[in-house]
């Protein structure tokens, strides 16, 4: 069953160990008054209800405790943990009294990813931009009579769009090192599947190829001939390795179903590293990176400290400060197929296009350029092709355009810097998707959190010199 709480509790409603006070000035609690959790238990209360067993856990306890974790960059056990011990984290998570005891197990926070999944996190996200901008609302339009003018909207706002990639925590992928992990995954399978009655265990040589790699893992320098040596040593003790399994599975054995699909994943490295070596090439599509997270492939992103990245290509869009995930994939791709999408998208979201668009170089090719002439739509950079001899371009105007660009590269920044987007620790790909989406959101907390206390600084300036003023006047 599901406890829904009737009612958020406020500050003043929560209960406190003798002696212990939270500060109405404390950032959780802040934060806490930032996010509409009211209208978010009641759309996905649902998500949480179990049919049987033990009492659920409430939305805002799943989605609070992950805030904090991408907020302080812990792990699911040091949430816990955090939370049990700080009073203002157990009220941030809507706990009616303080309790001294892990308020769930840290291994209910995989659930919790699981349930809260990308589109989710990306409906919560714009629930919270909406109450942020609750005050700057324009008024409801009149009924529409049929007689008023039917023409398009004025063009406004800015928005700006760009691209990067968030790291999986991977090791870096080398031939003979996956090649030797898969290897002695191998292996393992043959221990489970032989009956020690069915006579003595298949020959595997791994004692062999266990010293073969070392020795080989140990050079400083190594050859061309000799990294070729050593992976033709490892694709054949993996060829010999997966015949003996698939012996013993077609004999009646059985593999559990996380073995099953290391299996397909290893049969699927064995053939592009074949590939590869019979070819003399480097690279194959979908290339498998990771045996423990196959979905994860290189992003060529040419940058100065990587030029290569593992893990998942995400765009995100900037208007008015605030930040929205629009797309995100494993698989490498292009992002300027996605702009009209997120111009699109703008338009139903605040019912007019942008007045500008704010991207690179990538962004500009003739499909986007036309469908943002055709609505008026400015777009940052240089006309395509080579520039006319007469051609004068306003340099001031394309210097302020990459200033203004410059946002989106901090929100990068700060997201990688702060909120965990710079190494994603997570091992599933659904919860991966959820650990960018949480990121995003983090994101924007932080961002109305300095603009209120932009605000707040601004009305104590607006008093303090308020009251000089005065006192100045009565002086005179």
């Amino acid at each position: 069953m599901y406890r829904f709480p009737s009612k958020q509790i406020g500050l003043e409603d929560f209960g406190l160990p003798m002696g212990v006070k939270i500060s109405t000035d404390n950032r959780w609690v802040k934060k806490a008054a930032l996010i509409p959790w009211e209208e978010i238990e009641k759309r996905y209360a649902a998500l949480f209800k179990n049919r049987k067993g033990n009492v659920a856990k409430p939305l805002r306890l799943a989605l609070g405790s992950l805030i904090i974790q991408t907020e302080r960059g812990i792990s699911d056990v040091e949430t816990a943990l955090q939370i049990k011990e700080t009073p203002c984290l157990q009220y941030f998570c809507g706990m009616p009294t303080y309790e001294d005891k892990p308020p769930f197990d840290p291994s209910a926070m995989v659930y919790f990813r699981k349930r809260l999944t990308p589109e989710i996190l990306g409906e919560i996200n714009e629930m919270i931009i909406s109450k942020s901008n609750d005050d700057d609302l324009p008024p409801e339009p009149p009924p529409s009579t049929g007689d008023e003018d039917k023409s398009e909207p004025e063009n406004e706002g800015t928005l700006i769009v760009d691209a990067t990639c968030a790291p999986q925590n991977i090791r870096y992928p080398q031939d003979t090192s996956l090649l030797n992990e898969a290897r002695e995954n191998l292996e393992g399978m043959v221990d489970k599947l032989h009956n020690p009655a069915d006579g003595d265990k298949p020959r595997t040589y791994r004692n062999k190829a266990k010293r073969d790699y070392i020795k080989f893992a140990k050079r400083r320098k190594k050859t061309q001939k000799e990294i070729r040596k050593a992976l033709k040593a490892q694709l054949q003790y993996i060829r010999r390795d997966i015949q003996i399994v698939e012996e013993l599975l077609t004999a009646g054995m059985e593999l559990p179903k996380w073995h099953t699909e290391r299996l397909a994943t290893i049969r699927n490295l064995y053939e592009q590293q074949l590939y590869m070596y019979n070819e003399r090439k480097h690279t194959v599509p979908d290339r498998i990176v990771s045996l423990g997270q196959p979905w994860v492939r290189p992003i060529v992103r040419g940058k100065a400290n990587a030029k290569v990245e593992f893990g998942s290509k995400l765009e995100i869009s900037v208007s008015n400060g605030f930040v929205r995930l629009e797309h995100a994939s494993f698989d490498a791709y292009n992002e300027s197929g996605h702009l009209i999408e997120i111009i699109e998208r703008y338009r139903l979201r605040e019912g007019h296009y942008p007045a500008k668009v704010q991207v690179d170089g990538i962004y500009r090719n003739r499909e986007n350029m036309a469908h943002c002439k055709k609505h008026g739509i400015k777009i940052s950079g240089k006309p395509l092709g080579r520039p006319r001899k007469d051609a004068i371009f306003d340099k001031k105007q394309m210097r302020t355009d990459e200033i203004e660009r410059i946002e989106v590269e901090r929100k990068f920044s700060h997201a990688k810097g702060s909120f965990g987007l710079g190494l994603i620790r997570t091992k599933l790909k659904e919860t991966t998707r959820a650990s960018i989406a949480l990121s995003i959101i983090a994101l924007n907390l932080s961002h109305i959190g300095r603009i209120l206390c932009t605000f707040f600084c601004w009305l104590d300036l607006k008093v303090f010199f308020g009251k000089v003023n005065n006192r100045l006047a009565i002086v005179h």
